[in-house]
């Protein structure tokens, strides 16, 4: 790794207190970086890195046709990373200054409708077959009812948990904390998740140092983001849907069905953890339900 990357890692994870997969991706894009940088006529130094390198490469990310919002992250690394090396001295200016992207029509987030929902939770509750179908449901339940990123649910902590207040302590992005409650069908998945699964789960690891997550795998180690993944797709793969699930999909159907029974922007902004309410805003879009009723219920003309 290049002393200045290594550096910046270093920084990152000291001085910054970003988590490791945050950290992972800045490499990550830094490196790709550089890896375009030496395929298309061989990189030498970052400092000598010109606006027009930069648009280059930013056409060649745009010709692989990759997602505006995976193109955004790239160029958002490697700004940062240049504006360190500016702040440390080791660069004279920042070459991604100023580069803007190519505007796109917003993608909307994907959500569960109700009945859709209903279905997956009856499967997950009727699969009494499977052997690991409470851990199954409690995260089903526990996904829709907290809206939590899928990294958030996997690195949640028992000791996190607080059953009797019906709260959840969850370390999200930026090493900010939120609390969120949760309500009694996730608390009584939970608790048979609790009582009955994870402690034989946790009796199948060998472990001397036994895993404090929330959600085991059928090993008995934490489960990951990767896991939940899979069993969501597993659940759905057992209903008559035929829509491909992911575990943001319940973040959002979350989001909406708060806005749609009237919750307001600040209070989802809040429960969601976005640093900004304008990330919280793409969510209007399926709340038309609630604006077409309340125009019905109040515009005088809107019906006889």
């Amino acid at each position: 790794m290049n002393k200045e990357v290594a550096q910046y890692q270093s920084y990152l994870l000291a001085e910054r207190g970003y988590s490791r997969l945050t950290i992972e991706a800045y490499m990550k894009d830094i490196e790709g970086f550089e890896a375009y940088l030496s395929e298309n006529g061989g990189f030498t130094t970052f400092q000598v890195v010109k606006p027009l390198d930069v648009r280059v490469f930013l056409a060649s990310l745009y010709d692989a046709t990759l997602a505006r919002t995976t193109i955004a992250r790239k160029v958002s690394s490697l700004k940062n990373f240049y504006a360190y090396l500016v702040k440390e001295g080791q660069a004279l200016d920042n070459p991604f200054e100023g580069v803007a992207l190519r505007k796109h029509q917003a993608h909307l987030p994907e959500f569960l409708y109700e009945n859709e929902l209903q279905e997956l939770f009856k499967v997950a509750y009727d699969q009494k077959d499977h052997p690991l179908f409470k851990r199954d449901a409690a995260l089903l339940e526990f996904l829709f009812a907290t809206g939590c990123r899928v990294s958030e649910i996997a690195g949640l902590a028992v000791s996190n948990i607080d059953l009797s207040n019906q709260l959840v302590l969850v370390h999200g992005k930026g090493n900010k904390d939120r609390y969120v409650p949760f309500g009694s069908y996730a608390k009584k998945a939970l608790v048979n998740y609790l009582e009955n699964d994870r402690p034989e789960l946790l009796a199948k690891n060998k472990e001397v140092d036994k895993p404090d997550e929330l959600f085991l795998n059928s090993n008995g180690g934490a489960l990951t983001s990767a896991g939940i993944t899979y069993i969501l797709n597993q659940l759905m793969n057992k209903t008559s849907l035929t829509a491909k699930i992911h575990p943001h999909m319940l973040r959002h159907t979350f989001a909406t069905t708060l806005l749609n029974n009237g919750a307001d922007m600040r209070t989802v902004q809040e429960l969601l953890g976005h640093a900004n309410l304008s990330t919280t805003q793409i969510y209007t879009h399926v709340s038309k339900k609630m604006l077409q009723s309340s125009y019905n219920n109040f515009f005088p003309r809107a019906k006889r």
